[in-house]
């Protein structure tokens, strides 16, 4: 049977729970399984190494800390914009998700707070600073 190695390309099924058992993501809502290319950097090392040896079929729960899953929330990824820069199509509402054009392409951003002419977004990955707990099922190694 095959197993995952360093260099697999594998598609699976990801479901994403955070400390307190609610679910946070899963690619099986949209039953859309997410394709991972082992050492590509796209996960963490910590990740990677909770996937290696597993076969087709197989399942597996893990729980990584915050710096081995979506990173530490880091302040410089907050940054303050003048509410002139929003209108009715991206409204300055606390909770809203908004991608801004960067000069490195596309970034989401979070908006948690709206003081005067002032908006706070936050550009951290919403789960960066959480530990997460994963369940891994391998639909297929490649």
């Amino acid at each position: 049977m095959t197993q995952i190695t360093a260099d697999s390309s594998l598609v699976a099924h990801i479901t994403m729970k955070l400390s307190d058992g609610s679910a946070a993501d899963s690619t099986k809502v949209n039953n859309k399984p997410a394709i991972i290319n082992m050492g590509d950097q796209s996960i963490s090392p910590a990740f990677e190494a909770q996937l290696l040896g597993m076969s087709e079929g197989e399942t597996k729960e893990f729980t990584l800390a915050a710096k081995d899953a979506f990173g530490e929330k880091n302040p410089d990824n907050v940054h303050y914009v003048d509410i002139n820069k929003f209108d009715a199509d991206t409204p300055a509402k606390v909770g809203s998700i908004i991608t801004f054009t960067t000069p490195g392409g596309e970034v989401p951003g979070m908006v948690t707070e709206v003081s005067g002419a002032s908006v706070t977004v936050d550009f951290n990955h919403p789960l960066a600073g959480q530990d997460v707990t994963f369940v891994i099922d391998v639909v297929e190694i490649k």
